[in-house]
């Protein structure tokens, strides 16, 4: 078999693949430094309520200011040189926060969102803190919210200077406050109040 060749249009995860590629396989599928990421299968409910109750905070907090707010499974093309045609990278953050109206087309994002979340599953977390931390960070991407529903804690990055900064880790007890919006703060007890 042929590098990039998928067996019934399911990536070989060991092989390199381009967009093309990408376009072809059957599913939800991330595509990373030309690695394919199955999306399946679906996430646990515990996961499901924090991303619910941060969209939730999200939508209400951005609805009046030009910033839209979106759940996966939505794609968002990165390209190293704004091709979105042939992006280099699609990821599907399990929140993306777009200030920009024109990068949002018919099927996701072209470039780089304001902010993006992911909470952790046993099945991404490697992922989530390697791959799209330095994924984000290289495309500009200026803030990142780690959910860890496990420990019940939030890890929010920052871009300082072309590098991912932590700018505050927050518990169950503690309000949310982000690192580039100076009124969004999330008090953290709902989000955390499945268990």
């Amino acid at each position: 078999m042929k590098e990039g060749e998928t067996v019934g249009n399911t990536p070989d995860l060991n092989k390199i693949y381009t967009y093309a590629d990408w376009k072809t396989w059957e599913g939800r599928w991330e595509l990373i430094n030309g690695k394919a990421y199955n999306m399946t299968p679906a996430p646990s409910s515990e996961h499901q309520f924090a991303v619910g109750e941060l969209y939730f905070a999200l939508r209400h907090f951005f609805q009046n200011q030009h910033c839209y707010v979106f759940m996966a499974p939505f794609d968002v093309f990165l390209s190293k040189n704004e091709t979105y045609e042939t992006p280099d990278d699609i990821v599907q953050p399990d929140i993306a926060v777009i200030c920009n109206k024109k990068q949002i087309v018919q099927k996701g994002c072209y470039g780089a969102p304001a902010l993006v979340v992911e909470v952790l599953s046993p099945s991404t977390a490697l992922k989530d803190y390697n791959e799209k931390f330095y994924t984000y960070q290289h495309y500009g991407i200026a803030e990142y919210w780690i959910v860890d529903t496990a420990n019940k804690m939030i890890h929010v990055y920052h871009l300082h200077e072309g590098a991912y900064q932590r700018h505050a880790t927050y518990g169950q007890q503690d309000t949310l406050h982000s690192a580039q919006f100076e009124d969004l703060a999330i008090p953290l007890t709902y989000v955390f109040g499945w268990s």
